[in-house]
């Protein structure tokens, strides 16, 4: 089994403000949630290596709540981003690497997201969350 997750989409926007929706509190509530009907009602950045992430999703639905957080590694704006996430409640064993890489093609830019340190049996539902994040993202690039 595969402990990580490699995808990319491109999105119809200049690589900074790609970037930036990945790095300002506002935006990040915007799309950071695992389920299209799903919200971001905290989100914290520090942008600085060695600065702390945070999130925490909510399903409206039945008011559960998913948070977690990392630490900032690279930060090489508008083409790359590194940070650690572990989800409220784990160990430390279970720490997990962020990575994206933002490829500018001017009007378009492309994420390159690879997610590793996954609990292998769910890998699935990391491809899931991923992919409707990007969507999410996608709607609030476009706004």
């Amino acid at each position: 089994m595969s402990d990580s997750v490699r995808m990319q989409r491109t999105f119809r926007a200049p690589a900074q403000d790609v970037f930036d929706a990945w790095t300002s509190v506002e935006v990040l509530k915007r799309w950071w949630h695992a389920e299209h009907e799903w919200e971001t009602p905290h989100a914290e950045v520090d942008l600085r290596v060695g600065g702390a992430v945070r999130l925490i999703m909510r399903n409206p639905g039945d008011g559960s709540e998913y948070g977690g957080g990392g630490e900032y590694i690279a930060i090489e704006a508008p083409t790359r981003l590194v940070f650690t996430w572990r989800w409220d409640g784990d160990d430390d064993s279970k720490r997990q690497l962020i990575e994206i890489d933002f490829i500018d093609h001017g009007d378009t830019t492309t994420v390159v997201l690879t997610h590793t340190g996954l609990p292998g049996e769910e890998t699935d539902d990391y491809v899931d969350g991923w992919q409707k994040s990007f969507d999410n993202l996608e709607v609030a690039l476009a706004s």
